[in-house]
């Protein structure tokens, strides 16, 4: 009896240890489809958004034309726009999200990260050096160019740049509906021009290796690369 019980517990233990894992992202669908009710609607909170009620569901919310175009530019000559369920509701238990990024000539996505989501991106227009540095300090880097694909893994630092005159544009796939967006804050360091490009002139000298150790060089919170 008492192996029984200690077995019992066992298998206990290990489903919802299973379970406890598999909630770590986003659940998987139960249902065809659950388009979002839009968050200032919501009549409930809960771990994601509302479904709409089935009646209402249209093929309307599976479509949307939010990255037909570009947004307005920042103070690094990037635009950045990031589709989440809340924005396009048929994205809503599928655990994906969306995004375009359009790059002025020498312009840069500053160092970020996505807390939730690993970012896939495919460049459409122009070249870029795309980057980013792991939690051993190692930096991987590569020049792209149009028809190529990049990946950012999870909650890692990583940046673009646009390294000649043109304007480049970027999509981007997310492994999340809600990926969250965490950037060094322009306030934490001097935001001139002569000073930006001083950022990214030290961005390139890093090209002379796809992949390194650049411990010194770039911090965990990448201050030094500010300085």
């Amino acid at each position: 009896m008492k192996s029984f019980a200690h077995l019992f517990f066992v298998l206990l233990f290990f489903v919802a240890f299973t379970n406890i894992h598999v909630c770590l992202g986003d659940c998987n669908n139960l249902q065809d489809t659950c388009p979002a009710v839009p968050p200032n609607k919501q009549t409930i909170f809960i771990n994601g958004l509302q479904c709409k009620n089935p009646v209402n569901v249209t093929a309307q919310d599976f479509r949307t034309t939010e990255l037909s175009k570009a947004g307005s530019a920042d103070i690094f000559g990037a635009s950045m726009k990031i589709v989440s369920a809340a924005e396009f509701n048929g994205l809503n238990t599928l655990g994906l999200s969306i995004g375009r990024t359009d790059l002025d000539g020498n312009g840069l996505v500053n160092f970020h990260y996505h807390p939730r989501a690993t970012e896939m991106i495919f460049v459409t227009k122009g070249v870029l050096l795309a980057g980013f540095v792991d939690t051993k300090n190692q930096y991987f880097q590569k020049n792209l160019k149009v028809g190529d694909v990049f990946v950012f893994p999870k909650a890692l630092f990583h940046f673009s740049l646009n390294y000649d005159f043109e304007e480049a544009t970027f999509f981007s796939v997310y492994n999340s509906q809600n990926p969250g967006f965490v950037s060094l804050s322009p306030t934490t360091f001097d935001t001139t021009l002569e000073s930006l490009d001083k950022i990214k002139k030290r961005l390139i000298s890093l090209s002379a290796s796809e992949a390194q150790d650049v411990t010194g060089f770039i911090s965990p919170g990448l201050e030094s690369i500010y300085s």
